[in-house]
């Protein structure tokens, strides 16, 4: 695994851990930590050894958009919004289409792409004190980050543009009622909450689940029939796993499933 200034990487047991830790601070998006999110997200989707990747951060923030100090407030910034843009954009796809569970980890602010970054994981969960917030028209912007691919997703058409005109902020509890996270731990208890979340989906059938996801996702953009084709296909390269053997031998055994994520 390489050395990285932005963000650190910590493996246990299967579980991959993403610490978010910007040099910029206030965990503000830089080109060099978009182009670091790039290469972990690549690295980690690739390794079978993973079986979940943990995104949490250093902090009270989980994100705060782009590191503002760099630009001019004119035309001339959108060059550089661009690249920036786009190389995190490279890392929020190749983390949403990883065949690996994907974990939130939030106790501070998640705002501007920090907002996007908290939509993208399968699962997260948030501490009592989140908060998330859209924050790009509070500088006349638009959105980026895949906001508004994962918002209505999420949320429903009608209230993803509320949040997106109000900009209000969405403290944890209100956020797991809209379907933003999926659950709140109190300050004490988030760490553990966490590592237990993250376990549980490490003994999984990771293979199966990555699919299971990614047809999930993909059923927004095909028809019925397309979505049922791929299903079969789905269903039919599970049984090549060694987990699709392991869970059919418990299945008709005593005892439950020992997966191994292969």
């Amino acid at each position: 695994m390489h050395d990285y200034d932005n963000l650190s990487v910590d493996r246990d047991d299967g579980i991959a851990t993403v610490t978010l830790d910007s040099t910029a601070g206030r965990n503000a998006l830089t080109l060099e930590m978009a182009d670091e999110l790039v290469s972990v997200a690549t690295t980690l989707g690739d390794d079978r050894d993973v079986r979940c990747i943990v995104l949490t951060h250093t902090g009270d923030f989980f994100g705060t958009g782009a590191d503002l100090s760099q630009f001019s407030g004119n035309e001339s910034d959108a060059p550089l919004l661009r690249e920036l843009a786009g190389r995190a954009h490279e890392a929020i796809v190749q983390f949403h289409r990883t065949e690996t569970p994907v974990i939130g980890g939030i106790i501070g602010v998640a705002a501007g792409i920090g907002f996007s970054l908290a939509l993208m994981p399968d699962l997260v969960v948030l501490g009592e004190d989140a908060t998330l917030k859209y924050a790009y028209s509070g500088i006349g912007l638009t959105g980026d980050g895949g906001a508004t691919f994962f918002l209505p997703r999420l949320v429903g058409l009608r209230t993803a543009k509320e949040i997106v005109l109000r900009d209000k902020p969405i403290p944890a509890e209100e956020a797991v009622e809209l379907g933003l996270a999926a659950e709140v731990a109190p300050a004490g208890e988030f760490g553990g909450r966490l590592d237990a979340v993250a376990a549980e989906l490490a003994a999984g059938p990771t293979r199966a689940l990555g699919s299971a996801t990614r047809l999930l996702t993909d059923s927004y953009e095909r028809s019925l029939e397309s979505q049922l084709a791929a299903e079969v296909d789905a269903i039919a390269a599970a049984t090549r796993t060694e987990d699709y053997e392991r869970g059919l031998e418990a299945f008709f055994g005593d005892g439950d499933p020992e997966f191994v994520g292969r």
